[in-house]
C-alpha cells in the first residue's frame, strides 16, 4: 500500500507558474502509475496528466502545452509543473496512484485505488 502528501500549491497571478510534487511512500513506487486530478467548487473531478511506470505521460486537452509530469523514482516522487497559469486552473489538486491502470482507463479517477489529501491551486489577480 502507497500513501501519497501532495505539496506545492497556492496562490499565483494568471500566467505565472507552480510547481506540485506529490511524495509517495510504501509499496514499490517504481510500479505505480500516477496520475494528477484536480476538483474545482461544484465541479467533478477531472483528469489532468498521468505518468505511467513506463514513463510515458498522458494528458488532458485543457493542459496539454503548458503542463508537465514527471517522476523521479529515486526520490519516489510525481512532479506536476504548470506553466501560463489561467483563473481556469483554480482548483484543488490531488495526486493519485495504482499499479495495473490500463492505458484506456487512465483518465478515469475511479480506476485509482490510492489518493492525497489534496493541494489548493489559486490563479487570480
Amino acid at each position: 500500500q502507497v500513501q501519497l502528501v501532495e505539496s506545492g500549491g497556492g496562490l499565483v497571478q494568471p500566467g505565472g507558474s507552480l510547481r506540485l510534487s506529490c511524495a509517495a511512500s510504501g509499496g514499490t513506487f517504481s510500479r505505480y502509475t500516477v496520475a494528477w486530478f484536480r476538483q474545482a467548487p461544484g465541479k467533478e473531478r477531472s483528469f489532468v496528466a498521468a505518468i505511467r511506470y513506463s514513463g510515458s505521460t498522458h494528458y488532458a486537452d485543457s493542459v496539454k502545452g503548458r503542463f508537465t509530469i514527471s517522476r523521479d523514482n529515486a526520490k519516489t516522487t510525481v512532479y506536476l509543473q504548470m506553466n501560463s497559469l489561467k483563473p481556469d486552473d483554480t482548483a484543488v489538486y490531488y495526486c493519485a496512484a495504482d499499479t495495473g491502470v490500463i492505458l484506456s482507463s487512465i483518465r478515469d479517477h475511479s480506476n485509482y485505488d490510492y489518493w492525497g489529501q489534496g493541494t489548493q491551486v489559486t490563479v487570480s489577480s
